[in-house]
């Protein structure tokens, strides 16, 4: 084996100088989130370690693009046993970076493929002058804890020689922040989005005050990180062969001949012989036609030229010029060339196609194979098809069918597959071209994993040019072969295994076979081969069996890939419906869950919602549709679009059921529901439901006693012809209303009345979190063997304290707005908000001006003051306004456009008897 110089990129920091003193390389993913919520930055690293493409992140709403984990304290009130909480990553970073101060963490994400990665994150919150922006930067926890960081002391790079945990991984491994070195946050500058220098400026001092990405690698140990983009030219680009070939042609043919290799054969003009053959479809096993296409550069071996393990190289190759350019290429599986060529009897003769290219001679015989071959190959297609394609996992599939072939048939083995076939598990449009890009899916080889630490990881994005085997073999859907990498060419061949310079020691001289992986007509991907010196060389007999076994591989990839796709489907509608983050209502905290009964599919009937209505009241609710499967999402999905509709009416709750059961009725019979609906006022401190046959809620006092309350239960949505019947209650400050689907409560061999009474007992702690009281519910009463959905929701009902609400009746008067003002005013400057004086008191008389006009008797105006200002404008009249354009010389219809530009959210929504108009304005800082 040749011994292999270190293949790691020189470190350097974005200035180009190495690092002072030790640092960690870290493959970091860049996310940014602009103050609108939209992803701005999504670097490769991200495309690699997430899954999605940067064209598709970008510019879209940050929330719900990363499912995730939710992060735990390493002391808390969580039980160990309590189901994980899911979240969204963005989403909880924006929330733990809230107080302006940066955060570091594990926290587990759900990548484009459906997987759960275990991920490091550093997450920074920036102040801009359009709004406050988050900065996460990532990276993949998995190779860090199972054998530490890569270390590196100014250029020199240093094996990682902590000592690992008993376990033998390095889980102590965890992010933290250090404080700046002397080059500042420079190598953070290419993590950074595109935009001015003073931008750039700017956001590298606010990343520096918080401290640089670093890593606890031991108790006593901290390393700041140096972030692999920020090392060298591109070296990752280099790597997937996307930068121009190194050395170039010309290069080649003018090297000295002195450094060439000595005993190298060299033919007339300094040519040797790749030997890169494709074999067309059809090409009979072992037979030596001369027809397989061929490249020679400078250095190549003339025809019938051997290797020195004695291996033929085949016919003639088609020669290129000195530049490397090939003259004339040959179209695979096209029509044999024509023209004259000189034959064994000394006499010229026809090669179809190309007048005047010497044709070689055919072949007396056709390799046969012996029995013992014949057998080796049956046996290894048979154990392909025992051991391969075990699961309906694309991942699974792609990892069975390298460690099948390493080491039995090859040293090393790689799958690359379509990227969009990975991330929208479609099948594209176009055929494969140079700027196609590939995902690794799996890798295996056989040899200590020092020798390939510079090969692509899995996950990792490459492009083949078509000026390399495996461009070649993807683009002509066609094997490609090549008995032995010559020095001249191992860099273009390293790069296409993804590899770059540093690699080439460590391929050349060795075999290898390209396979594309197709199925019904398609090209899926491809599957690399090398084999060491120390074996003999691939040949045609070996290309032609591991071709059947690529084609049986790729049907198994294929079917795994049509499996995703509708277990994706699914999947995606049930996310689509269910709300992953609560809503932040003043004066009450809600926390939910949701089990699929089928942990396989992740879709069932079961919902829950909370909807913000006007006057800081909130609408919570939990819906159970009959029955399991896609069909009853799908009705979810209904019930749940038509409960946000009515709920924005602001209907009371029995007229709300009364109004989704005649729905029900419009869709058909098979629509049957049960529903459970409750409004919550933080201002007047009471709670009216009403119930469609559902589970009754339970509610925990502030002392800890549990009640079960007793709500008219009606009948299921859907049934019709039953009344719907509401009951109010008055709510303390501190307790906590607990609702829930009957999966939760249904107990095995027993009734729902036992659930329900383990539900009311001391259960719930008040001094808990909603959160907190949901992992306890679940561990509590939840078991692995139930085979219904479970939803449940808790809300904590704090209350808006009287001293921050302040509400006045106006009159139907013009008169009133003046009036309007000073008490906005007045009230503002007991509040000390005097910096929003100006603002609201503008908005404030445009909004009553338009209410006094069109009511009958009765306008309202209110503020609320809780972590925002919120302004409401009531009156009795229902018509909504809407935001028009108004003309030059219009004297009306500007107030609307006011509120949309200066206000920071706004909108419109009918009460049970009028419309209410309001605004929010962010409080200033103190």
């Amino acid at each position: 084996m040749v011994d292999e110089p270190n293949s790691a990129p020189t470190p350097r920091d974005a200035s180009g100088d190495p690092p002072s003193g030790v640092v960690a390389l870290l493959r970091v993913a860049a996310v940014m989130v602009d103050p609108d919520g939209r992803i701005a930055l999504w670097n490769r690293a991200a495309e690699e370690l997430f899954g999605h493409r940067a064209e598709v992140a970008c510019g879209r709403t940050a929330s719900g693009l990363l499912p995730a984990v939710e992060p735990r304290p390493e002391t808390g009130s969580t039980r160990p046993g309590a189901p994980p909480r899911r979240c969204d990553a963005l989403d909880t970073l924006d929330d733990l970076t809230r107080a302006d101060t940066a955060w570091a963490g594990a926290m587990a994400v759900v990548d484009r493929e459906e997987r759960l990665r275990d991920v490091i994150w550093w997450a920074y919150p920036l102040v801009e002058p359009t709004g406050r922006s988050l900065l996460a930067l990532a990276a993949d926890a998995r190779p860090l804890r199972a054998g530490g960081p890569r270390i590196a002391l100014g250029e020199r790079l240093l094996a990682y020689a902590a000592a690992p945990a008993a376990t033998g991984s390095f889980h102590r491994v965890s992010p933290a922040f250090a404080p700046v070195g002397p080059g500042g946050a420079a190598p953070l500058d290419g993590l950074l989005p595109r935009g001015s220098e003073e931008r750039r400026r700017r956001l590298l001092g606010q990343v520096a005050a918080a401290g640089v990405p670093a890593l606890w690698v031991d108790a006593a140990t901290r390393l700041p990180v140096l972030p692999y983009e920020s090392a060298g030219r591109g070296a990752a680009r280099v790597a997937a062969g996307l930068v121009r070939r190194y050395p170039t042609p010309q290069q080649r043919a003018d090297r000295p001949r002195a450094a060439r290799r000595p005993g190298d054969p060299a033919a007339p003009g300094g040519r040797r012989t790749i030997g890169l053959q494709v074999l067309p479809a059809g090409a009979p096993r072992g037979a030596e036609d001369g027809r397989a296409i061929g490249t020679t550069v400078p250095g190549q071996r003339e025809s019938g030229a051997t290797t020195a393990n004695g291996q033929s190289q085949g016919g003639p190759a088609i020669e290129s010029t000195a530049n490397g350019t090939a003259p004339a290429r040959a179209a695979v599986g096209s029509a044999p060339p024509q023209g004259r060529s000189d034959g064994p009897d000394g006499h010229r003769h026809d090669v179809p196609g190309v007048p005047g290219v010497p044709a070689p001679p055919t072949p007396p015989s056709v390799e046969v194979l012996t029995v013992s071959q014949a057998g080796e190959q049956l046996a290894l297609l048979s154990e392909v098809g025992n051991r391969v394609g075990t699961t309906l996992d694309l991942d699974t599939t792609a990892r069975e069918l390298c460690e099948v072939l390493v080491p039995r048939v090859a040293d090393f083995a790689c799958v690359d597959l379509l990227d969009g076939l990975i991330s929208d598990s479609e099948l594209p449009d176009e055929r494969p071209d140079d700027r196609t890009m590939l995902r690794r899916v799996a890798r295996a080889v056989n040899s200590s994993p020092g020798h390939w630490d510079h090969v692509l990881d899995e996950g990792a994005l490459l492009a083949m040019p078509r000026s390399t085997p495996p461009g070649l073999a993807l683009q002509e859907n066609q094997p490609v072969l090549v008995p032995v990498i010559d020095p001249d060419v191992a860099v273009d061949y390293a790069a296409s295994l993804g590899g770059g310079p540093d690699l080439v020691p460590v391929v050349v001289g060795r075999s290898m076979l390209v396979l594309p992986l197709s199925a019904r007509g398609t090209v899926l991907g491809i599957l690399k081969l090398l084999r060491l010196p120390d074996r003999s060389p691939f040949d045609k007999s070996d290309a032609a069996t591991l071709k059947e076994l690529a084609a049986r591989a790729a049907l198994s990839l294929d079917n795994a890939r049509l499996h995703r796709a509708e277990s994706r489907v699914a999947t995606t509608l049930q996310r689509s419906m269910i709300p992953t983050r609560p809503p932040r209502i003043p004066g009450v905290q809600i926390a939910h869950r949701y089990l699929p009964g089928d942990s396989r599919a992740e879709v069932g009937g079961d919902w829950f919602d909370a909807i913000q209505l006007p006057g800081s009241r909130v609408a919570l609710v939990v819906g159970d549709v009959m029955g399991h499967g896609l069909h009853s999402a799908a009705a979810m999905g209904r019930f749940r679009t038509a409960m946000q509709t009515l709920a924005a009416l602001d209907l009371p709750p029995g007229q709300l059921l009364r109004h989704l059961d005649n729905l029900a009725h419009k869709l058909g019979d098979d629509h049957l529901a049960t529903c459970l609906y409750a409004v919550y006022d933080p201002i007047n401190r009471t709670c009216e439901l009403a119930s469609a046959g559902h589970v009754p809620p339970v509610l925990v006092h502030p002392d800890g006693r549990g009640e079960l309350l007793e709500i008219p239960e009606g009948a299921p949505i859907g049934v019709g012809g039953v009344p719907f019947v509401a009951k109010r209650i008055d709510v303390s400050d501190g307790s906590m209303l607990v609702m829930c689907t009957d999966g939760l409560v249904e107990v095995r061999g027993g009734d729902i009345g036992e659930g329900l009474a383990a539900l009311c007992g001391n259960l719930i702690d008040p001094k808990q979190t909603p959160d907190e009281a949901c992992d306890t519910v679940l561990e509590r009463l939840h078991t692995d063997d139930r085979a219904d959905d479970v939803a449940l929701l808790v809300a904590r009902f704090d209350g808006v304290p009287p001293s921050e609400v302040a509400t006045w009746e106006l009159a139907v008067a013009e008169g009133e707005v003046r009036r309007a003002r000073s008490l906005v005013r007045g009230q503002l400057a007991a509040w000390g908000l005097d910096a929003l004086d100006d603002t609201v008191e503008l908005l404030v008389s445009e909004l009553v001006t338009n209410a006094v006009r069109v009511a009958r008797d009765h306008v309202q105006l209110q503020l609320i003051r809780v972590d925002k200002l919120l302004v409401e404008v009531s009156d009795d009249n229902h018509n909504l306004p809407s935001l028009e354009p108004a003309g030059s010389m219009d004297e009306h219809g500007r107030g609307l456009h006011l509120v949309s530009k200066l206000a920071e959210r706004w909108g419109t929504a009918r009460k049970a008897v009028g419309k209410v108009v309001w605004f929010e304005l962010a409080l200033p800082r103190s």
